[in-house]
């Protein structure tokens, strides 16, 4: 299988045996056996080829479909999503083998008000402010596969006072808005609590530019590449903090950075184009991706992260621009807190890692049906998400291992 895509139902009946064999060992925290049945019917409704993924159509597609049991298995039945996710992570993971953990949102368009968590909030699906959910995920990746390990449900702040839309959507009372930065660390949290360590944490800007969310990953000591913006302040790394003259009178002052700031995109300038190397990071559909990259250490040094290290020094962190062959300046940023003996190669490697997730979550929604979900409900939601994971979970070992599943 060369991709994420709907399959036949030939090549479904070919691998029936297999996805049977893998939800019965995904699905054990699920107590009854007819939720564990209807979950395995849902799997093949999701991979089976067709334009709609939603329950109605794919009952219809299903010999064995019954569209008032799948209705109640997702929307109804209240089996606990967490542990069928624990299972799928540390089976994926084992397989895998990640590089790194990406944490990354999406959105799923939505009409009407009372589909949970849903707002009008920029879209990436449709490319503007919509209606729309978000979801935000943690991902295993390696540039040969990747799998979703957790999701939360971005809730947007005007959901914690409407008590008809809670209600109507099954809104459980400790569920409040919480910034999406927070859900990420929050979902690290819980996969280590599964067992899981990340090799180091991936994010785009939205996250990445987050002081809070870096000095979240460094609370946690875990290791970063973050994608972040030219305008973000920063001091060269031999900036030294300094006392200003005391003049004998009230308290002594105390050592502080007194030097100027400057942004990332004017360190990068002033090392120059000269300073960046050609670097080749992986297979592209032409041949070899290559750009030239520079790498400068440096000391991020917003107010916030002057008062988060107190009288401390303010940490090094790597500096990494891409600045193409004839540019003027650098087109992409990033901060990383890996050691200063990292090889600028694979600063590179994991900066551009993110490409993996974003080609699955294409796969997920166009082969998977992931936005396709018309339920309104919190518990829907989650059932939903997590049933396409095992589906892409499934195909992903497909993919990597066709005759054999290792075990969990």
């Amino acid at each position: 299988m060369s991709g994420v895509q709907g399959l036949s139902a030939r090549e479904l009946a070919r691998v029936r045996g297999r996805l049977a064999g893998f939800a019965e060992e995904v699905f054990v925290p699920l107590a009854r056996r007819d939720q564990r049945r209807w979950g395995e019917v849902y799997l093949r409704g999701l991979m089976l080829d067709g334009k709609r993924k939603s329950i109605e159509p794919m009952a219809a597609r299903l010999g064995d479909g019954d569209e008032q049991c799948l209705q109640q298995f997702v929307n109804q039945s209240p089996w606990a999503w967490a542990p069928v996710r624990a299972r799928l992570a540390r089976k994926l993971s084992a397989v895998i083998a990640p590089e790194a953990w990406v944490v990354d949102d999406t959105g799923f368009p939505k009409f009407g008000r009372f589909s949970v968590g849903v707002a009008r909030q920029y879209c990436g699906a449709l490319g503007k402010v919509g209606n729309c959910q978000i979801g935000v995920s943690i991902n295993a990746a390696t540039d040969e596969a990747s799998c979703p390990l957790d999701w939360r449900l971005f809730l947007p702040a005007e959901w914690d006072e409407d008590a008809e839309r809670r209600a109507k959507t099954h809104l459980p009372d400790e569920i409040r808005h919480s910034e999406k930065w927070r859900l990420a660390l929050e979902m690290i949290d819980e996969l280590r609590a599964w067992g899981l360590e990340p090799p180091v944490i991936l994010a785009d800007g939205a996250y990445g530019e987050c002081s809070e969310f870096r000095l979240g990953l460094v609370k946690r000591k875990l290791d970063y590449v973050v994608q972040v913006k030219g305008t973000v302040s920063a001091y060269p790394a031999e900036t030294e903090r300094e006392t200003a003259p005391y003049s004998g009178v009230g308290r002594p002052p105390r050592l502080r950075y007194r030097s100027e700031r400057f942004s990332l995109k004017q360190l990068a300038l002033a090392a120059g184009a000269e300073a960046a190397t050609t670097v080749r990071w992986r297979e592209g559909v032409r041949g070899k991706l290559s750009s030239r990259f520079l790498a400068l250490r440096v000391r991020p040094g917003n107010a916030r992260l002057r008062r988060a290290a107190g009288e401390d020094e303010l940490p090094l962190a790597w500096l990494v621009c891409e600045w193409p062959d004839g540019a003027e300046e650098p087109v992409k940023y990033w901060l990383s807190n890996l050691p200063a003996d990292t090889p600028l190669e694979r600063l590179v490697l994991l900066a551009k890692l993110r490409w993996r997730i974003e080609h699955d979550y294409r796969e997920l929604k166009d082969g998977l049906g992931l936005d396709h979900f018309e339920g309104r409900s919190y518990p829907g939601w989650h059932h939903h998400v997590t049933l396409v994971s095992v589906a892409h979970g499934f195909l992903t070992l497909e993919r990597l291992n066709p005759k054999a599943h290792a075990p969990a």
